[in-house]
């Protein structure tokens, strides 16, 4: 949460390509020294500072490709580089199988950090700094350079934003509770503590839920997998609905059509049909979500792009924090079956009507997107 908030807006202050380049090698530096840690204390305290680049990654990267997409397909780059995320999640629990009886956990943690070795140099090598962030920062010629390498449109920020960059991370901040922005500040908070909420959990707790509803435990575990593979499958499908009808409204559908499976996961089922449930389940909570995303970064100019979804995922981990407790705490009481289900099926629901109030600033010329004019000057 702190990482999201902070480095978020770090992000539009110092570019694209060092916030990204420093998140990824701090968190992949403490991830590999909770290798080591020798109690404890030193390995929640190592924990948080991998926490912080982790939570910084997310606006930054979301920002940075959806910079360096072509117009009209954010949407579907939002959602297929977020799956990224799900199959990380399959692949460490398939190595937790396979590593830990034989070696122990610490090398989780060692093999956690090992992509860094090979993903640093290459982003040293190959990742430039977003064509967009360049020119807000009045580096118009080296923006159109890198517009030009990667077929790019420049985007031309707007007048009311433009006037304050340069003032500083409190400026930014600001930015986003003036008047033009406020609503959407507050609304896309709201939703991604909801959608927050749902992700974790459910991630969570749902093999515990589906062993309280007496599925034995080889089934429970199986229904995270298959949760997680609705959740690809469901972003793979969402960016392209998000591209056609727009994020927003996508992400409503998403959120009320989450709202209804999860709730329909209370009905005690045939194995196959709970699956059937679980996998679409997962189609829609998940995505809705990064729906969320891929609404902020199309709806917020360059100087306050990173800023804007560093809130949302900031407010989005308290319900991450959030999520895991409320549902414990259900279990702990005897009622996570069905009881947990309808709670997120109100989630989701309320999520879908905290969208919906949500504005599109596309008409407001909130950005623009130009050619770049080879040999053009700034102003």
């Amino acid at each position: 949460m702190i990482g999201a908030l902070t480095i978020g807006t770090l992000t539009d202050l110092v570019g694209r390509r060092k916030a990204l380049i420093g998140s990824v090698a701090s968190f992949s530096v403490f991830t590999l020294l909770c290798a080591v840690a020798p109690n404890e204390g030193v390995f929640g305290v190592l924990r948080f500072l991998a926490g912080l680049g982790l939570g910084g990654c997310l606006p930054t990267a979301i920002a940075m490709v959806n910079e360096f997409t072509r117009s009209g397909r954010s949407g579907r780059a939002t959602t297929t580089m977020m799956t990224g995320y799900h199959v990380g999640a399959v692949t460490t629990a398939a190595l937790a199988i396979v590593v830990i009886p034989h070696l122990g956990w610490r090398w989780m943690f060692v093999l956690g950090s090992l992509p860094a070795l090979v993903l640093l140099p290459l982003m040293f090598r190959q990742l430039p700094e977003s064509a967009a962030w360049l020119v807000a920062h009045g580096r118009r010629a080296e923006a159109e350079e890198v517009a030009r390498r990667n077929g790019l449109e420049l985007e031309t920020p707007a007048a009311s934003v433009a006037e304050h960059a340069g003032e500083g991370a409190a400026a930014t901040i600001r930015t986003l509770f003036t008047r033009a922005y406020a609503r959407n500040t507050v609304v896309i908070g709201i939703t991604s503590f909801m959608g927050l909420l749902l992700v974790y959990g459910l991630n969570n707790w749902l093999p515990t839920i589906m062993r309280e509803a007496d599925y034995d435990l080889g089934a429970a575990l199986a229904f995270l997998l298959v949760l997680n593979v609705g959740a690809v499958a469901g972003l793979l499908v969402a960016g392209t609905v998000a591209d056609r009808i727009g994020a927003r409204t996508a992400g409503v559908v998403w959120f009320a059509a989450a709202a209804v499976f999860l709730a329909l996961l209370a009905i005690r089922l045939p194995l196959a049909g709970i699956y059937l449930m679980v996998f679409l389940t997962g189609f829609f909570v998940f995505s809705a979500q990064v729906l969320v995303y891929a609404f902020v970064s199309a709806n917020h100019p360059p100087q306050v792009r990173a800023t804007a979804l560093g809130w949302s995922a900031g407010a989005g981990r308290v319900g991450a924090i959030v999520g895991p407790t409320i549902t414990g705490a259900l279990f702990a009481a005897g009622n996570a079956f069905p009881g947990g289900f309808y709670l997120f099926a109100v989630v989701g629901a309320l999520g879908a009507l905290a969208f919906s109030v949500a504005r599109r600033r596309d008409s407001d010329s909130a950005v623009l997107r130009t050619a770049p004019r080879p040999g053009a000057v700034p102003g």
